[in-house]
């Protein structure tokens, strides 16, 4: 085996890596998976109880909320287990909780909050959004500097308020690929169903 001690440690740009971590995955697997996606799909029930953005008035969750139109289903506590989510639930907690909040909080960006976002009423609207927020997002990173990355995540992040913002970075990453995949594999059951 090859002995590289010699060439010493190799400078790692985590700005870098941490964009590319997100930025690769959006752009070669997870953006292309949610391309011409319908509204059928997109608010489409594969069981009895699924959580889904609805227009207003129509849900049974034990909470619905939003500042338009339409609402969001969830339940404080969470039920166990919890119910399966909709394309279009999935998305809005993206673009809410995962990312709005987020950019809000530690970017600059404008405030959001379950219970006043104006959820979107088309698949295509919801991923015009996305678009928009996961470059805003990438941008945010990208600018952050190696101090940047060090900070405290701040109290915006309750118990992890004195851990580094590159922390909180990965979690935000993990949410992202680990809520797009499954949103990919309910289009592909949608896909295959009956």
């Amino acid at each position: 085996m090859p002995d590289f001690a010699h060439l010493g440690p190799v400078p790692i740009d985590w700005n870098a890596e941490l964009v590319e971590q997100l930025a690769w995955h959006w752009d070669e697997h997870l953006r292309g998976r949610l391309a011409g996606m319908t509204d059928d799909e997109y608010f489409w029930e594969p069981v009895a109880g699924c959580w889904s953005v609805r227009p207003r008035g129509t849900s049974s969750a034990p909470v619905a909320v939003g500042g338009g139109a339409m609402t969001i289903d969830f339940a404080i506590p969470e039920p166990v287990p919890a119910p399966v989510t909709t394309i279009a639930w999935r998305i809005g907690h993206l673009l809410v909780g995962v990312l709005g909040e987020r950019l809000a909080s530690h970017f600059g960006g404008a405030r959001v909050s379950y219970e006043s976002y104006d959820y979107p009423e088309t698949a295509a609207a919801a991923l015009e959004r996305l678009d928009v927020l996961v470059q805003a997002w990438l941008t945010a990173i990208r600018d952050l500097g190696d101090d940047g990355l060090a900070r405290p995540c701040g109290p915006a992040e309750g118990p992890f308020a004195d851990a580094p913002l590159a922390k909180l970075v990965l979690h935000i990453h993990r949410e992202m690929i680990h809520h797009l995949a499954e949103v990919a594999l309910l289009r592909d059951l949608y896909a295959h169903r009956g």
